[in-house]
């Protein structure tokens, strides 16, 4: 997610971001994802300071975490050390998946799909992580809803665009509404969101 009116993505912007805190970082897995029962491999992209990627691991999983900001990596690390989690994080593009060599089980993402501007973006990304799952990999995502308020933030998502995306090459097993808890200082203390979990068919 980004504070800005409409997010950006590139490495500077993000940089900026983690150099505090920045509203998304909430300093705990998001309630929806910590719900989770996750096991095998998986990969959390846009992983920020690791939350989620750190929830993986702790339950067993072999968790890597993937972010295009070096400090938001270095902080996530440096939590893997402090808690004596073995978590992998390493700072990549998330269009460069590919590049990994590897394919997952689970992918998680908390706030990535939104910050593309525009539908056919949004829709490659979601390739690069199907490519990115195994067959019968499950992704869940996380992402600002059009049933949110107000201008600020990230690209607010229609139901409908989320069903198109996700019907070739993946089975939609859920896509339901949600809310995504957010730092003070913002318009609102949650967001609404939408909650979508898809497998790899």
């Amino acid at each position: 997610m980004s504070p800005r009116s409409r997010a950006s993505n590139t490495e500077r912007d993000w940089e900026e971001s983690y150099r505090g805190t920045p509203p998304w970082d909430i300093g705990r897995p998001q309630p929806r994802f910590a719900a989770l029962e996750l096991a095998g491999r998986v990969i959390d992209v846009g992983c920020g300071t690791g939350e989620h990627t750190l929830l993986a691991a702790a339950q067993g999983a072999d968790a890597l975490g993937i972010d295009i900001s070096a400090t938001a990596i270095a902080k996530a690390r440096e939590k893997a050390r402090e808690r004596g989690v073995d978590a992998r994080f390493e700072v990549l593009d998330a269009f460069d998946l590919p590049s990994l060599g590897e394919t997952f089980d689970v992918a998680l993402d908390m706030g990535v799909y939104h910050v593309f501007d525009d539908e056919a973006t949004r829709a490659r990304y979601a390739g690069v992580v199907h490519l990115a799952l195994a067959p019968g990999g499950t992704l869940h995502l996380m992402c600002f809803s059009d049933r949110t308020p107000g201008d600020w933030g990230p690209n607010r998502i229609r139901e409908d665009e989320l069903r198109r995306t996700f019907a070739g090459g993946w089975e939609l097993v859920t896509l339901e509404p949600a809310e995504l808890e957010i730092n003070p200082g913002l318009p609102l203390a949650v967001v609404q969101a939408w909650y979508l979990q898809a497998r790899r068919r």
